[in-house]
């Protein structure tokens, strides 16, 4: 585009340009194109908790890796800094769990709460574990906990009207971010 198009475009109400307007908004995720791509059916069969921990932490979203569970950033997060905390062990359900995995799955949900309430000043946390996919777990294989910061000021219309949820970091800087925090032990 040259430069005279390019001042061109910036004057050119929206509406003048090709296509038929309509009442919607548009917020744009080239971020969910890796979901949309792989499909369900690649979700299920190469399972994405199974496969993070062989990936850098930076690509795997990884921000803390424990003996028998880790924590990583959710993909599609409901808002920034939702985490989860999975056992290594490909596992279904919480009562298939052992010890050992429960146990490290609790305290790993600890420190995430007192990073993110440091990091973040929340205000508070949705935190739990949909069994199964007719509960609502989109990878129904895998057991995962979810740690979702929450904030007096987080809702708006967008997710009620729109059923869109906006995010003010992105998901590197956020990874980043939690994983310096993240107390060595």
């Amino acid at each position: 585009m040259t430069d005279a198009a390019a001042s061109e475009s910036d004057t050119v109400p929206s509406s003048e340009f090709a296509g038929v307007p309509d009442g919607f908004q548009r917020l744009w995720t080239p971020h969910r194109m890796a979901y949309i791509q792989a499909g369900a059916d690649a979700m299920r069969a190469a399972c994405p908790f199974c496969a993070a921990p062989g990936k850098t932490d930076a690509d795997g979203l990884i921000v803390h890796r424990g003996k028998s569970a880790y924590v990583l950033l959710n993909l599609f997060p409901y808002n920034s800094g939702h985490l989860l905390v999975c056992p290594y062990r490909h596992v279904a359900t919480y009562d298939l769990a052992t010890t050992e995995e429960t146990q490290e799955i609790a305290e790993l949900t600890q420190t995430a709460m007192r990073v993110l309430r440091a990091v973040s000043r929340c205000d508070g946390f949705n935190i739990g574990m949909n069994q199964g996919a007719v509960a609502g777990a989109g990878v129904d294989e895998h057991l995962h906990q979810h740690v979702v910061p929450r904030w007096a000021s987080d809702a708006n219309f967008f997710p009620i009207i729109a059923r869109t949820k906006a995010l003010p970091q992105l998901l590197g800087d956020v990874r980043e971010t939690l994983a310096a925090a993240w107390p060595a032990y």
